[in-house]
Order: C-alpha cells, then structure tokens, then sequence
C-alpha cells in the first residue's frame, strides 16, 4: 500500500461522477423524511454511523492521495447523513429541532477537529514508510460504514422483507455512487483494495435491500390486491396487518430476554 502518484484522467473522470452522486445521494431520503415528519424504518444507528465514518474514511483519502473527488466525497456523505441522523431525533425520538440542530453543528465541529488532527498525525510516519496507521483508520472506515447497515437485517426480519422509511431513489443514487467510486478506483494506477472491497460491499447490501422489497411485492401482490378492491392500502387492511405481524422482531425479543432477566435480578435482591 502506497499513496497514488499520477492520476489517470478517467479515474477523476469516473471519481467526479461517483462524488456527484454521492453529494446528492441522500437528499431524497431527507426530503422523504421532512415531507412525511417520519423516520419509521430509517436507522438512525445507521445514519450516525455513516456520517462517523466520514472522518476515517477522509483522512485516509488524503492520506493515499486519491483523486481530489474521492477526497471531497466522504465530506459531504458525513454532512448529509448527519442531517438525516438529525431528522432521526427529531421525527423519532422527539427532539426538538434547536436541540437536534446544536447537537448536530457540535458533532461536525469535533468530526472536522478529529480528522484534520488524523491527518496530521499520520502523514510524517506515512512519508517514512510507516503504513500501519493509515490502514488502521481505513478500516476503522470500513467498519463504520458496513456497520451502519448492520440494523437493516433487523428491519427485513421485522417486516418480513418489506423495505419501510428508506427511498428508493436514495438507494439508485447510492448504489450509482459506490459503483463509479469503485470504477474510480480500477482506473487509479494502483487499485485499493479496502475501499475497493467498501465499494462492493455497498453495491452488493443495497441491491440486497431492493431484491427483498420486490419479493415482499410479489409475496404481498393478492393482499395489495383485494385490500385495493375494498378501497385501502396494506397496512390499512386487516389481513395485511396479520401478515405483516407475523415478521420477527429479533430486537423486541432480546430486549424482552434482558428485561426478563433484570426482573429476575431485581425480584431476587427484594427477596
């Protein structure tokens, strides 16, 4: 692993349109959100996750030197993810917009403070050849960004597939935005090969999530169907609320197990 020297026209050809996309990527989620005043199915551990891992993920594109596009992309990912995470709060959680918005302004500021500040504490060893650093906080960029999709799984189980509160349109711009960065990437003289594996993993998680959708479509099609035929949508109707109850809800089972066991601890202390 060594920092990239020349870059070829088409990998800031290819990089320039995957930072389009990526800079963009999320506004329709966030107008989806603001229009609706919901987040139901939207993980705001994802979203905070995503918008963290903008630091890492920074830090090491200047680090290695990538094309000025895939330096200025993880930027604006963590600007727009926070602003959803954001949204998250005050949708789901109920905060109020101030709050959110200040709590939001303070965590940009620390992000800014903490990347700058990797920056500078990896480049000298960098320059003399001492890689590690730089490949710890690349996979600390991983791991932050393939992390943030971890509740999903949760979600699909919940709804028995169905994919609820995330826009369609965000995952094409997204799905379009790994694709070209990955593009980006094979273009460079050396190709990368923790973010390239990051790139993949996105385009592949995401097309998951639009395959589970469209089976719960086709599942659901005689459902959707007669609950037309009387004039309501699935979850107005009673059969599609029976079906859609039956999904697992893995995340109201464990903390049903802990709660069960802190009132067996707190029944055994009163005793």
């Amino acid at each position: 692993m060594s920092p990239q020297g020349e870059i070829p026209l088409a990998a800031n050809i290819l990089g320039t349109i995957g930072t389009v996309f990526w800079c963009v990527q999320l506004i329709p989620q966030i107008v989806r959100n603001y229009r609706t005043k919901s987040t139901e199915g939207l993980p705001a551990a994802m979203m905070f996750l995503w918008s963290a891992s903008g630091v890492p993920f920074g830090a090491y594109a200047i680090a290695q030197q990538f094309n000025i596009p895939l330096i200025v992309q993880p930027q604006c990912f963590c600007a727009l993810c926070g602003v959803s995470w954001a949204q998250c709060m005050v949708y789901g959680q109920k905060w109020r917009a101030w709050t959110a918005t200040l709590v939001l302004l303070s965590l940009f500021a620390v992000f800014a403070g903490i990347q700058v500040g990797l920056v500078y504490a990896i480049r000298p060893a960098y320059a003399r050849g001492v890689e590690w650093p730089v490949l710890l906080i690349g996979i600390m960029a991983f791991l932050l960004l393939i992390g943030g999709y971890f509740p999903i799984p949760f979600e699909l189980l919940k709804r028995r597939g169905r994919v609820v509160g995330i826009d369609f349109i965000f995952l094409g711009i997204d799905w379009c935005g790994a694709f070209f960065s990955l593009m980006s990437l094979v273009a460079q003289t050396e190709f990368d090969t923790l973010f390239g594996t990051l790139y993949a993993l996105c385009c592949v998680i995401e097309m998951a999530m639009v395959v589970s959708h469209l089976i719960w479509r086709l599942r659901t099609r005689g459902i959707r169907k007669r609950a037309k035929e009387q004039g309501e949508s699935f979850d107005e109707s009673s059969e599609g609320r029976q079906w859609q109850a039956q999904g697992w809800d893995l995340e109201a089972m464990i903390k049903r197990i802990f709660g069960k066991g802190k009132d067996l601890e707190t029944e055994g202390e009163k005793e």
